[in-house]
């Protein structure tokens, strides 16, 4: 069964529109979730709104937004005036250009919606805009009001439907400048960055996220069926890495552990195949050799 609608309007591309539904595309329903319990009684604890000077219980019917301008001093908000604020893309998302998704900066997703038609009469009109941006390879850009803020988001035909991801503004995406300024650049010796390349090489997999496991999750399941049943929880404790002292080392007892090597023969082995250059190298007496008996 679909999950209920969160938003419902209008997708517009120039003067083609549509009636459309945008249903949420992630859930964490799933999760284990904890309650606060009294641990005396064993009973559920129920949060309780207090009056910060007065420390008084406030009921919902008195509790309003307030909006800080100075120490003390806030502007009240009613619900209903911020309903009463009413945009375009309240109602409609106005498809307002096209991108091409390898330019779009991961860091902007947010979170991902399926917009499909809703009842029989916009099939066609969605279609054409669907078929339209999978056509040329384009994403659309535009704007959604959710839970009373509006959004730039981002559309893209998947399947039959589309997908609308929710886009970050500027102001919440921090540069990466002041986090990176301090990583000098290092000369890496170039058996090290062939070892390294081989082990990514050797790792190489296609994203399937089926093979995705949480084991968080499943250690807290485990947990606590064993607290049910009164048996002591079997959860082994992870290994910390520790920091590499030899690289090259580490390197290569890595690609002995995955080709099932002792590290002990890693150690000791010889590395994986030469660079290019170093056969080069190696082929220059041989060659040599050639060239002397060919020209006496």
């Amino acid at each position: 069964m679909a999950p209920r609608a969160n938003w419902k309007g209008y997708l517009k591309l120039s003067l083609v529109s549509c009636e459309i539904a945008l249903y949420p595309a992630t859930t964490a329903s799933e999760r284990v979730r904890f309650n606060r319990l009294n641990r005396q009684t064993g009973h559920r604890l129920k949060q309780l709104m207090v009056d910060a000077e007065t420390e008084e219980p406030v009921d919902r019917e008195d509790q309003v937004k307030g909006y800080q301008v100075a120490k003390n001093s806030y502007v009240q908000v009613e619900d209903d005036e911020l309903d009463a604020i009413t945009i375009e893309s309240t109602h409609t998302i106005d498809v307002e250009s096209f991108v091409k998704m390898d330019e779009v900066d991961k860091r902007y997703l947010d979170t991902p919606y399926y917009i499909a038609p809703e009842g029989k009469v916009g099939i066609e009109a969605f279609t054409v805009i669907r078929d339209a941006m999978r056509e040329k390879g384009r994403a659309g850009l535009g704007r959604v009001v959710i839970s009373r803020r509006e959004r730039m988001v981002l559309l893209e035909p998947l399947d039959t439907g589309i997908m609308a991801t929710l886009l970050r503004y500027p102001y919440e995406v921090r540069g990466h400048e002041d986090y990176f300024e301090g990583i000098p650049d290092v000369e890496i010796p170039e058996e090290m960055r062939d070892l390294a390349a081989h082990i990514v090489e050797r790792k190489a997999a296609k994203f399937d996220p089926d093979k995705f496991e949480d084991r968080y999750e499943n250690a807290i399941v485990e947990l606590l069926k064993s607290k049910e049943t009164g048996r002591p929880a079997d959860i082994p404790e992870a290994p910390r890495p520790s920091n590499v002292v030899n690289l090259m080392d580490a390197l290569r007892k890595s690609i002995a552990a995955e080709k099932g090597d002792s590290p002990q023969k890693a150690s000791k082995g010889k590395a994986p195949s030469k660079t290019s250059a170093e056969r080069d190298k190696a082929r220059e007496p041989a060659k040599k050799a050639k060239k002397a008996r060919t020209t006496g």
